[in-house]
């Protein structure tokens, strides 16, 4: 799930033509915190998700959009 995650979040994040020095500083994150999450390597805040959300100006659901959490037992 957090690979998933933060595929989505790069591809999201480049489709607006942002690097990650400018939408790091875009929603006040540091640009290594912000690169670890796009590699998947970061478990992310709930408020961390929101910053994100909040700079890329979609809602949270959007932002999970066909991320799948494949860890779950079903």
């Amino acid at each position: 799930m957090l690979i998933q995650f933060g595929k989505r979040v790069q591809m999201l994040r480049k489709n607006q033509g942002l690097s990650q020095e400018k939408f790091a500083l875009k929603i006040n994150m540091d640009r290594t915190y912000l690169a670890s999450v796009e590699s998947g390597k970061r478990n992310i805040s709930l408020l961390n998700i929101e910053k994100i959300a909040q700079g890329l100006e979609i809602s949270i659901s959007d932002l999970f959009q066909g991320v799948e959490n494949d860890g779950q037992k079903k």
